[in-house]
């Protein structure tokens, strides 16, 4: 089964040098990307049947992931 790629980077392109410059200079972005990089894995972990899980939890992992990324998105956006 082919993965996709979620992190930052594959999915906000535009942003790589302010993902660059918020994760040396601002701890609560810098947590929240490692919390997203974190969900992302186990997203795929569960994708991938390395970390079998019912429907119902992955999708919550989707969500929260999304939720993370809208909210990191919106903290690129104030910098740029």
């Amino acid at each position: 089964m082919l993965t996709e790629h979620h992190d930052l980077l594959h999915e906000l392109p535009q942003y790589k040098d302010q993902i660059h410059d918020l994760k040396i200079n601002d701890r609560h972005f810098r947590r929240l990307f490692d919390a997203y990089h974190d969900l992302t894995r186990d997203i795929e972990n569960m994708e991938s049947e390395v970390t079998p899980v019912t429907s119902h939890v992955e999708e919550e992992y989707k969500l929260r992931r999304v939720r993370l990324k809208d909210e990191l998105h919106r903290m690129l956006q104030s910098v740029s």
